[in-house]
C-alpha cells in the first residue's frame, strides 16, 4: 500500500474511532463496503451495518449486502421500507434523490439511536463532489458523516484499498438506486422498478457487468460501455436483448450509441440549466 494511501486509511479509521460507535449505511457497493470494513477494524463491536430493503434497490445488491455481513459476522440492521411511502418520490422530480435520502437517513438515524449508536455514516467519496447529487443536501442537513470524503479518498483509491484489503467489491461495477433509471417526471411504481431490475439482471446474465436500462415511457434505452457496444449489437445478442425486454413489457428497445455514463438522465437538466448540472 503506498504510504500516502496508507496514511489516508489510517486517518479514516482514526476519525471513526473518535465517534466510538457508528452505524454505516451499507448498500453492498464499493464505497460503503470499504467504509464498513474500516469501521469494523476501528471499532470492533461498536460498528454495524444499516441497510434498507426496498424495491428501489436491485435484489442482487440486497442479497450481496446481507451475505457480506453474515459471512464476516458483522451486525446488520435491516429496515424494510416501501419507496412509494416517501412523499413526492412517485412523481420523480429532479430533486427525487433529496426526498429519498432525507426519508431514508431520517429512518437510519432513528434506528441507530434506538440501538445506542452515536452516529450514522455514509459512503460518498471525493469524486462525488463534482456530480449533481441532490441527496448530499439531505446528508448535510441531517448531520450524517461522510468519512471517505473527509479522508480525501477518491473512487480509484477506494478500489485500490479494497483490493489490498481483500474485499470482494474492489472491482465491482457501480450501481445506483433503480429510480435513477427513469426520466424525470415519469411516475415511479413498484411494477416499473421490478421491470427495470429484471431487465438489468438479464443483461448481467449475458455478461454485461457495467450497464443501465434507462426508461423513457414505454421505451428502454440500454447503456453499456463503448467497448461493449459491438457485442451488444451482434445479431444473436441483440435479438436476445430485444426479445427479453419486449417480454418484460417495453414497446421499444434501443441501444444508446454514446455508451454507459453515470447520471445520463441529468443531461437534459444540464441543457435546461445551461450546464449547472453537468457531470
Amino acid at each position: 500500500m503506498p504510504p500516502d494511501l496508507h496514511m489516508k486509511y489510517e486517518n479514516l479509521k482514526r476519525s471513526l474511532r473518535e465517534r466510538r460507535t457508528v452505524a454505516v449505511a451499507f448498500s453492498g457497493g464499493v464505497d460503503s463496503t470499504l467504509l464498513l470494513w474500516a469501521a469494523r477494524e476501528a471499532l470492533g463491536g461498536g460498528a454495524a451495518a444499516i441497510t434498507a430493503s426496498s424495491g428501489a434497490f436491485p435484489q442482487r445488491e440486497r442479497s450481496e449486502a446481507l451475505d457480506f455481513c453474515r459471512d464476516r459476522g458483522i451486525p446488520q440492521i435491516v429496515l424494510r421500507m416501501d419507496a412509494s411511502d416517501i412523499p413526492g418520490f412517485r412523481d420523480n422530480p429532479p430533486d427525487r434523490c433529496y426526498l429519498c435520502k432525507k426519508f431514508l437517513f431520517s429512518r437510519f438515524l432513528e434506528a441507530a439511536k434506538e440501538r445506542g449508536f452515536a452516529a450514522v455514516a455514509e459512503g460518498s467519496n471525493l469524486d462525488d463532489e463534482g456530480d449533481y447529487r441532490p441527496g448530499m443536501r439531505a446528508v448535510r442537513e441531517l448531520g450524517i458523516l461522510s468519512p471517505l470524503r473527509e479522508a480525501g479518498l477518491t473512487k480509484a483509491e477506494i478500489r485500490q484499498l479494497s483490493r489490498e484489503l481483500g474485499l470482494p467489491t474492489w472491482d465491482k461495477p457501480s450501481y445506483a438506486c433503480l429510480a435513477s433509471r427513469f426520466v424525470y417526471g415519469e411516475a415511479i411504481t413498484p411494477e416499473k422498478l421490478d421491470r427495470v431490475d429484471r431487465a438489468e439482471q438479464f443483461l448481467l446474465s449475458l455478461g454485461f457487468r457495467q450497464m443501465r436500462v434507462r426508461v423513457h415511457g414505454d421505451a428502454a434505452r440500454v447503456e453499456v460501455p463503448p467497448e461493449d457496444l459491438d457485442r451488444l449489437l451482434e445479431r444473436e445478442t441483440r435479438e436476445k436483448v430485444y426479445a427479453a425486454l419486449k417480454a418484460l413489457g417495453f414497446a421499444y428497445v434501443a441501444a444508446d450509441l454514446g455508451g454507459y455514463r453515470t447520471g445520463s438522465m441529468n443531461e437534459v437538466l444540464s441543457a435546461e440549466k445551461g450546464g449547472a448540472y453537468a457531470n
